[in-house]
């Protein structure tokens, strides 16, 4: 059960990730999130980057595994990853341009993954 609220909180915690930009742009993930999926269907092609479906496609195996009796932890490690790869770009960009917004919303993510893998890793030694 620990593993699917780990899991859970996986997925809640990726849509805190924060993005400013010059000209006082800024967005939550989540509105990112929704932004993407409104125009996926009106020009795909505008949302087809690395950066944007790889943690999407981490998202849906994260779902997935809270679906399963016991969450795989393969799948588990290979969301960790895809989500890991946006965020701590994010986080990078946070500490090189001293961001204190955008590295405060990575810092949940990165610490629940680092509690996840030390999770699973206590379960694989039992």
């Amino acid at each position: 059960m620990k593993s699917k609220i780990l899991n859970f909180l996986l997925i809640v915690f990726s849509l805190f990730g924060y993005l400013e930009w010059s000209g006082n742009q800024h967005i939550f993930l989540l509105e990112a999130e929704i932004e993407i999926f409104s125009k996926l269907f009106i020009n795909p092609k505008s949302v087809i980057h690395p950066f944007i479906i790889l943690p999407i496609i981490a998202q849906f195996l994260l779902l997935f595994t809270l679906s399963q009796k016991t969450p795989s932890k393969k799948l588990t490690y290979i969301s960790i990853f895809g989500l890991g790869l946006l965020l701590g770009f994010m986080l990078f960009v946070g500490l090189v341009s001293l961001n204190y917004k955008i590295v405060i919303s990575t810092i949940p993510f990165v610490l629940l993954s680092i509690l996840t893998i030390l999770h699973h890793r206590k379960q694989k030694v039992k």
